[in-house]
């Protein structure tokens, strides 16, 4: 039975691999060098998300590897740190991944409000176009999105005034070409080639027409042998991890490769009837993988949807199919470095700005407008702090909005005395009483007249502090010397929430 289960899964998951391979091949490179680094660290990363990562992944179906969402971060880290230091913060940020997944805390990274998670992929997006349409014209990036944004129109004069069968006007062609080869293949590809990615599409019809139009442009360079391009972790460069940025840095990375790769499983779980994910095996297995990254002088990882709903939809069955995916790569990267030497940067760049626009989107806007504005202002704000600040902060603005929306909900009661029969009362209470609505009930009670017999409801409480509770009870001490009493009705919210639990008791039955 075991046999006949091989025959049938092996086969899918060989085709699976290669289609995997395919997709991640350009995505690879392209990211590197949108990280600020040679493309050949870029395909280590792959390598090792495919050969080792996939081998351990909790989620059977994702790949790992370079991800679009913490290109812009590697880029600042490598500008302001060097390259030397990005080995020792992978090290630390895969050891508190690796130890956070053997803590079982992977389900805590989930805990993050969409808003804040679509805000950050929003913002990545735009902070990769406005560097990667530089790169479209064989510039240089600036070091932040508002300086891109100031210098394209100097990028395109510059271009404009090169005459030749080169230079900017043609590298852009390029790029817009393998743009437009992505989009029009995603909207009408023939269903019999729907396994071919359009990425993969689009690089090798710009880097035909640049060899067939022998045309100056930049090309992707990689070593002759992979091992030239590993720079190996020394020793010293971890004593770098005693400063205090360093460790913000490390902190920063693992939660935002985490919390991508925890969001990208989800996903996946969510386009198969296939066995789940183990959220913290999962972790576990990316805090390898960017610990042996780091070691190597290579890329962060994460668990990256876009190779993960290729495999899924390739008709993968097991892990297999990641696993060989990374095969591929080696085989690929170490037996024919000649064809990638060829391939245009232009075009690279060219999938890194229709990446980059698919993460602005538009879908995950409608669906938080749905919940009310709230959710659409922290969206924006974290984008926006992200284009015009970093990364770091434009995240913590969005998790402070959070926090204050929170504080604001938590703090909404809604407060009303109804008179009844002579010397009777009712303090009608709806919402969340705390600390923050003391002064607004003591108000309410300074207005009833000595001698009343006050009735105080909690059903239509969600939550009650002591600090509020200790108000009432003092209250209704005075009221007593009075002549008047307060009665609580604590059961009514006991029977509401019984009443609540049988019925959900008889639907499960």
């Amino acid at each position: 039975m075991r046999l006949a289960s091989l025959k049938s899964t092996v086969p899918r998951d060989l085709l699976a691999s290669v289609v995997v391979f395919l997709v991640a091949l350009p995505l690879c490179m392209g990211i590197a060098i949108a990280s600020g680094m040679p493309p050949a660290k870029g395909l280590i990363t792959g390598i090792v998300g495919g050969l080792v990562v996939g081998w351990l992944a909790g989620s059977p179906l994702q790949v790992s590897g370079p991800a679009a969402g913490l290109a812009v971060l590697v880029f600042e880290l490598v500008r302001e740190h060097g390259m030397a230091m990005l080995g020792p913060i992978l090290v630390l940020a895969g050891l508190l991944q690796l130890c956070a997944g053997r803590l079982r805390l992977g389900c805590w990274f989930r805990v993050t409000a969409p808003a804040v998670v679509y805000g950050m992929l929003a913002g990545i997006g735009a902070l990769i176009v406005m560097s990667q349409v530089h790169v479209m014209f064989d510039a240089r990036p600036q070091a932040s999105g508002l300086e891109n944004l100031l210098a394209f129109p100097e990028t395109l004069i510059n271009a404009l005034a090169q005459v030749g069968p080169g230079g900017g006007l043609a590298a852009a062609a390029l790029g817009l070409g393998t743009i437009a080869c992505m989009w029009g293949w995603e909207r009408w590809r023939p269903q019999s080639l729907r396994f071919l990615p359009g990425a993969l599409i689009g690089v090798g019809l710009a880097t035909l027409a640049s060899l067939a139009l022998a045309l100056d442009v930049q090309r992707v360079s990689v070593p002759a042998t992979l091992g030239e391009a590993i720079d190996w972790l020394r020793p010293a460069d971890l004593l770098g991890l005693a400063d205090p940025q360093i460790l913000l840095a490390a902190l920063v990375v693992a939660f935002v490769a985490s919390a991508e790769t925890l969001l990208s499983a989800a996903a996946v779980d969510r386009m198969h009837g296939g066995p789940r994910s183990d959220l913290d095996r999962e972790l576990s297995a990316q805090g390898v993988g960017n610990l042996l990254c780091g070691v190597l002088g290579a890329l962060p990882m994460t668990g990256v949807i876009v190779r993960s709903s290729a495999n899924v939809q390739a008709g993968a069955r097991t892990r297999l199919s990641a696993v060989l995916h990374g095969g591929w790569l080696l085989a690929f990267v170490a037996l024919l470095p000649m064809v990638l030497q060829s391939i245009p940067v232009a075009a690279l760049a060219g999938v890194l700005v229709f990446t980059g626009c698919k993460l602005v989107d538009a879908k995950a806007m409608r669906n938080l407008s749905r919940y009310g504005r709230a959710p659409l202002l922290i969206y924006s704000a974290t984008a926006l702090g992200i284009v015009a600040l970093d990364l770091l902060s434009g995240v913590l603005i969005g998790f402070a909005l959070t926090l204050a929306k929170l504080a604001w909900k938590a703090s909404r009661l809604k407060i009303a005395l109804v008179q009844g029969a002579p010397g009777e009362a009712e303090l009608r209470l709806a919402g969340a009483a705390t600390f923050l609505r003391v002064p607004q009930l003591a108000r309410v009670l300074e207005g009833v007249a000595p001698g009343t017999r006050l009735q105080v409801p909690l059903a239509n409480l969600s939550y009650i502090d002591h600090a509020c509770m200790e108000l009432l009870e003092d209250w209704g001490r005075a009221a007593q010397r009075q002549g008047g009493a307060l009665q609580i009705e604590p059961r009514a919210l006991n029977r509401r929430l019984e009443g609540r639990l049988l019925s959900l008791r008889g639907r499960a039955v």
